[in-house]
């Protein structure tokens, strides 16, 4: 079932590039919040909370707010592993109380990187929380950025493209030789293993794609000055961090390089850069088909992550020059809230996990595959008080015939593939992790090859929800982009 939310934002009619008015004249600003919380706070990212003892670079929440003068859209990037479903709709609150905008004009997406605390709150799977206190701070800042952006709203010119960068980006779920299978924390034989380092003698080949394409919008004064430049590349966190470290990983060196590449002298505003997360939940920086070959190079803490951005950011300079720029382009949005059902655990499956934390001695819990099922076990017995349905909120914007798909998912590369397709905007960025969370979002085929990926827990969203969720984008791509339509 779906419920219709608050919808969209069309201009009047006029063509897609059209030439600015008096009456509308396009604009665009952008501003950066600090999010970076105290140390000693936990850090997510991984099976067990740490503690943070250092920050190595700051987090932040960069702001990007475009107008077409009758419609606005924010698109805002946050330095966490995640965007839940707990926040969401508080920040959007707040936002619209503060700024004007509605929520299906504000888009919100995390970047990924495992070296930030966690935005869910004490709980990693129990819903209905109060706010803790690095939330509340999150969400005020989120806004904040957003009000900064549109204080530093100046008449501007936009063009967008695309670049390839396909060094990094390699399938991290492989099916092993001979059809041989691996053993789930469930108890289940599957198909695929993630992050296969110790089955390289039985790897046969990727489970999935990859997409090697770096997308690019880029926005800059009538005189032109860079405002700020927002792209979005396919791939996981890479990681390579200290122990107990703050980052932002490889999305805040590129935006760092970014600054240092476009910004101005004594800039004000300052230049702003942004990297996104795309369709890559099954996607990471591991060539597992080279792993540990003689004579493979060897990183240093950071160095990777430097290496990744360095060669993003040499793309993005490429294609940015062969952009077209617009001085007017239609700006729209539109949202739905998708409900669907919830994977919850089996009675069999929370009968097992109650056995497994009943017998096993704390002693034994230094086993690591043991340690895995009981954390495992763990959850499934906080998931089996879940609700029956879990609500998606998707979205589309529109920017001139440039469409922005958005979802509370870690999204599989084929299913942004899928949604590259059937979009009738003549480009598409898709952004995961974006407004709420939900786990990954495998599609049927994936769900049936097993991994990680598709556990329980992990996974939130019933097995068909990646069809369902395709097909209502379409449907709010072509609503805010009726062009494309054929009579």
């Amino acid at each position: 079932m779906i419920f219709r939310t608050l919808i969209m934002a069309l201009l009047i009619p006029a063509v897609a590039q059209a030439e600015p008015t008096q009456q509308n004249v396009f604009r665009a600003g952008a501003a950066t919040s600090n999010i970076t919380p105290f140390l000693g706070t936990d850090l997510i990212g991984g099976f067990n909370p740490r503690g943070s003892t250092h920050i190595h670079d700051d987090l932040h929440a960069r702001c990007l707010v475009l107008d077409d003068g009758n419609t606005k859209l924010a698109i805002i990037i946050i330095d966490n592993v995640k965007f839940p479903t707990e926040i969401h709709l508080p920040t959007k609150k707040l936002i619209q109380q503060t700024t004007g905008l509605p929520p299906e004009n504000v888009l919100i997406a995390a970047t990924h990187t495992h070296s930030a605390p966690s935005l869910r709150g004490t709980s990693y799977l129990k819903l209905g929380e109060p706010l803790d206190e690095y939330q509340k701070f999150v969400v005020r800042r989120i806004a904040d950025s957003v009000q900064r952006a549109m204080n530093n709203l100046e008449p501007a010119r936009i063009g967008w493209g695309q670049g390839e960068v396909p060094q990094h980006v390699f399938n991290r779920r492989w099916l092993l030789k001979n059809g041989q299978t691996v053993t789930s924390p469930f108890g289940e034989e599957e198909q695929a293993a993630m992050n296969p380092g110790s089955l390289l003698k039985l790897l046969n080949k990727p489970a999935g794609p990859v997409n090697p394409k770096v997308y690019i919008l880029s926005v800059r004064s009538h005189t032109g000055r860079p405002i700020a430049l927002l792209a979005n590349y396919w791939l996981h966190y890479v990681g390579g961090v200290g122990q107990g470290h703050i980052s932002a990983d490889y999305f805040g060196v590129f935006a760092r390089q970014l600054e240092e590449l476009y910004a101005e002298p004594g800039q004000d505003p300052p230049f702003v850069g942004l990297l996104s997360n795309g369709a890559s939940g099954d996607v990471n920086n591991n060539d597992y088909a080279n792993y540990n070959q003689p004579g493979q190079k060897r990183y240093a803490r950071y160095e990777k992550m430097h290496e990744v951005a360095a060669d993003v950011t040499k793309e993005v300079k490429r294609v940015e020059k062969t952009i077209r720029y617009h001085d007017w382009v239609k700006l729209g949005a539109a949202a739905e809230t998708v409900t669907l059902k919830r994977r919850r655990p089996s009675t069999a499956q929370v009968w097992r996990a109650q056995e497994l934390l009943k017998h096993t001695p704390p002693e034994a819990q230094q086993d690591r595959d043991l340690s895995r099922r009981i954390i495992f076990a763990r959850r499934a017995l906080e998931a089996a008080v879940w609700p029956e349905t879990a609500e998606a909120y998707v979205q589309a914007l529109r920017i001139g015939d440039l469409g922005l798909a958005a979802l509370p998912f870690e999204v599989f590369v084929e299913i942004g593939f899928d949604i590259q397709q059937q979009s009738p905007c003549k480009q598409t960025f898709v952004f995961g992790l974006a407004n709420g969370d939900l786990g990954y979002l495998p599609s049927p085929r994936q769900h049936a090859l097993g991994g990680y990926e598709t556990w329980l827990t992990v996974s939130h969203a019933e097995v068909g929800a990646s069809p369902k969720l395709v097909k209502e984008l379409t449907a709010l791509l072509r609503r805010i982009y009726p062009e494309s339509v054929e009579p």
